[in-house]
């Protein structure tokens, strides 16, 4: 088995199609296929702040669920937009928004389709992908060693979120632990959430998200090969959204 981890898309549909290019795969029946058989794995946060999110949730879905040609795991985006899909009240900004606005530029019967997609798409979802064949876990904000094998609260809250205190530095952004720093696991965990300018490698962890939706790039890693791969981003380069790891 081959694996190609793709980083926080964020609604950069053409920097994933050019990603998906990049890596050797081809456009067939309206999904991307290997023809080595590499299967594609997103790390969450596929919608928000980008130009097209709901062209993202179409592709992933048909990846996923359609044709099972794909993994996906939630991140904490993912679980705002399933929650507004549901009709509950949620705040719509830091990038809902503009998911919220593109679904409302929609008909009633594609609104429908769309949230129907992706609420079927979240609810199937692991919150993460363990893939002993490859030594990979894939978690969109990470996992801690202690919390490996666990679903419970705390383990969501994590793997939604991070290794947050509650607290919020000047900027107003949550003050983050370095979870990474203290893995000592011989098993990858491969995880975005946090933009980082380059993939950050931490003992046996990686940060893939390379911020595409901040003007930076798109990420995937590749297993067994343990290497990078990127593509430039389209949107404007936004350098004060991306985090300095001492």
């Amino acid at each position: 088995m081959k694996m190609d981890v793709i980083g926080d898309i964020h609604g950069c549909v053409d920097e994933l199609h050019e990603l998906f290019l990049k890596l050797g795969y081809m456009f067939e029946n309206d999904i991307y296929i290997h023809p080595n058989g590499r299967i594609p794995a997103f790390v969450g946060d596929i919608t928000d702040r980008g130009p097209d999110s709901l062209a993202v949730i179409r592709l992933v879905y048909k990846m996923v669920v359609n044709q099972q040609k794909a993994y996906y795991v939630p991140g904490n985006h993912c679980n705002k937009l399933y929650r507004f899909f549901l009709g509950n009240k949620v705040q719509e900004k830091h990038g809902l928004e503009t998911t919220a606005a593109e679904y409302r530029a929609l008909n009633t019967r594609d609104q429908k389709f769309i949230s129907k997609q992706f609420i079927t798409l979240y609810e199937q979802a692991p919150l993460y992908l363990h893939v002993p064949e490859l030594n990979v876990i894939v978690a969109h904000a990470g996992i801690k060693e202690n919390l490996i094998g666990r679903t419970d609260k705390k383990v969501k809250t994590f793997v939604l979120y991070g290794d947050i205190s509650g607290e919020f530095d000047t900027e107003g952004r949550p003050i983050r632990g370095d979870w990474a720093k203290h893995y000592h696991g011989d098993t990858w965990i491969v995880y975005g959430h946090t933009p980082v300018k380059e993939p950050r490698m931490v003992n046996k962890t990686i940060n893939i998200d390379t911020g595409c939706v901040f003007g930076n790039k798109l990420t995937a890693f590749r297993l067994p090969e343990e290497k990078t791969v990127t593509v430039s981003s389209k949107q404007p380069l936004l350098d004060e959204k991306f985090n300095d790891f001492p």
